[in-house]
């Protein structure tokens, strides 16, 4: 008996997957029939024809007329840029359509009118559903308010498990999202869709946290809907990376969100990074320099002109460095301006204007009109190519303090990135006052760190890394030598880490300042050259950085953070994650 009705289930769904290919042919067949009938109307009627199922739809351009009345006159409009409009209309020849066409041309709209099909209609009238409650900005007053007291990892992933995956519940599981996020302080929120789940992860100091898994794919679809919408983004696309932002709104402050968002093979990622207003809020003494290399930055930015550069990887906190030096050097007396690709940060007081590629804006162009408007001093938010680089340190040259960022491992390489990038040898020495390294590790969680005891053996070495090092440090800031390790509490979410801290090195073309530096040391070395000349000779990395370390006193990234881990900051290994196993 358990044998027929295993067969006549397995004969019952063969029978079902055939109705159901029959109808999906059936439906395939009426579109295809739809779209030429379209096509043939479009011809009819002198205009060009569009299958909007295919096509993208911009969000902005959608909203310009409500859906009532897309839905009476048979039309929706696609793209907007400036008054240009590209409507879809199902014919043009109907009144109420013809009333509408009026109705936007009177409002100083020029349009281009396309025919298409009720099917593609309806497809595109489909996107409304994400507008009609979605046009509001965050305001953080129901969900985002709610969950910013969610101050734990694990707090978020119950709320979140808990939440109602209804189509129309997307904007409040959205907000709580966000909400979340800013309470646990991560930098990027994270949706990777993967075969069988679509996983949420939040980077928080520097390391991602799983947070959820189990989203309804029709629910993320409606997310990434919602994400679009804020960020002005074209929703039916699907197979084109796209990048936009919006801004959540807090009672205390605005939080910009940058998204970016790219197709993969299960569905499209999506990573949003937060800048917080916050993180701009440091100054210099906030950002974690020893006393000796404080000195030295305040000396360079005292200098009327001059390039100072800011290397390290993406989210090594190069923007923050260079806005703090930004807010240092703002007076009443002077104009700063800067030219970024994008704005991460709105800076009162400043010019800050944003690289528009579409528009022709780029670096280099933003650089000659910027060089117009009289600055002071300018930053630059990337030596990317040679032109760049080149009509920066032209600026540096002719008294402007420029700053700028530079992809290369040390402070040492950023030259020889220059000399690859085309820019002769001769411009860098006369125009570099400074170049700087950093990266960001993971500060020890104040609330629960644990003293370890120091071997014997780690203790020798530690004193003797102390006596060996330049002159310029202050030995005695580090006698008192005191190690912690991690433990874990609910203020860190249990990692035993709570927010994070730069190391730094620091290469100065500065032969005055190096015999401040190294006293009466600079003359004993017989080998000594000046910077400039290890530039024109097109010296290598290691080369640049050797002399550095004998003339200059130079202290690396690594014994700046080894420095951190005897002051109690961070740990051995956090160092060594970031700059190899520990040199002594």
């Amino acid at each position: 008996m358990d044998y027929l009705w295993k067969t006549i289930f397995i004969w019952y769904n063969i029978f079902m997957e055939k109705q159901q290919g029959v109808q999906d042919k059936l439906k395939k067949m009426w579109r295809e029939a739809e779209e030429r009938d379209a096509q043939r109307r479009a011809k009819k009627n002198s205009v060009s024809y569009i299958n909007l199922s295919i096509s993208p739809i911009s969000v902005e351009a959608l909203m310009i007329i409500s859906e009532d009345d897309a839905k009476k006159s048979k039309v929706v409009a696609i793209s907007l840029r400036e008054k240009k409009v590209a409507l879809a209309v199902y014919d043009p020849s109907l009144k109420e359509t013809q009333e509408l066409i009026k109705k936007l041309e009177s409002g100083g709209y020029k349009l281009t009118i396309y025919t298409t099909s009720l099917s593609g209609l309806n497809y595109a009238y489909g996107f409304y559903k994400f507008t009609a409650k979605e046009t509001e900005k965050i305001t953080g007053k129901v969900g985002v308010g709610e969950a910013v007291k969610i101050e734990s990892i694990k707090a978020l992933s119950d709320f979140i498990q808990s939440a109602n995956f209804s189509i129309a519940n997307v904007g409040q599981v959205f907000e709580i999202i966000l909400g979340g996020a800013l309470a646990n302080r991560a930098s990027d929120i994270h949706f990777e869709p993967e075969e069988k789940k679509i996983k949420l992860r939040l980077r928080i100091d520097g390391v991602l946290h799983d947070i959820f898994e189990n989203f309804p794919r029709d629910f993320y679809f409606a997310l990434l809907s919602r994400i679009k919408l804020l960020s002005n983004l074209k929703i039916n696309i699907r197979d084109e990376a796209q990048d936009g932002r919006f801004t959540i709104r807090l009672h205390e402050k605005d939080v910009e969100v940058r998204v970016a968002i790219a197709p993969s093979e299960f569905g499209e990622v999506v990573v949003m990074r937060l800048l917080d207003p916050a993180a701009i809020s440091l100054s210099l003494s906030d950002l974690g320099l020893r006393e000796d290399d404080l000195k030295i930055i305040e000396a360079e930015l005292k200098r009327p002109n001059g390039m100072i550069l800011n290397t390290g990887p993406t989210g090594s906190g190069k923007t923050t460095t260079l806005y703090a030096f930004l807010k240092h050097k703002k007076n009443q007396e002077i104009k700063i301006i800067t030219v970024e690709d994008p704005i991460e940060y709105h800076l009162e007081g400043i010019e800050q204007t944003q690289v528009n590629e579409e528009s022709g804006y780029t670096f280099a162009s933003g650089l000659r009109s910027l060089m117009r408007q009289d600055p002071d001093v300018i930053l630059i938010g990337e030596m990317r190519d040679k032109e760049t680089s080149e009509i920066g340190i032209q600026a540096a040259l002719t008294g402007h303090l420029v700053l700028s960022t530079i992809h290369a491992n040390s402070a040492a390489g950023s030259i020889p990135r220059l000399l690859d990038i085309g820019v002769k040898p001769t411009s860098i020495g006369p125009a570099l006052n400074l170049a700087i390294a950093q990266r960001l590790v993971r500060r020890l969680c104040a609330d629960c760190k644990k003293q370890e005891e120091i071997s014997d053996d780690l203790k020798n070495k530690i004193e003797k890394f102390i006596n060996n090092l330049p002159k310029r440090v202050n030995k005695e800031n580090y006698k008192n030598i005191q190690i912690f390790k991690p433990v874990g509490c609910e203020k860190c979410n249990n990692s035993g880490y709570r927010r994070r801290v730069a190391i730094y090195e620091l290469l100065l073309n500065d032969p005055e300042y190096e015999k401040i530096l190294m006293g009466e040391e600079l003359g004993k070395l017989s080998s000594h050259k000046d910077l400039e000349e290890l530039i024109t000779s097109q010296a290598g990395e290691l080369t640049i950085k050797k002399w550095a370390i004998e003339n200059q006193g130079m202290v690396t990234m690594q014994q700046d953070g080894i420095l951190k881990v005897i002051s109690g900051m961070t740990t051995f290994e956090e160092v060594e994650e970031i700059t190899g196993i520990t040199a002594w």
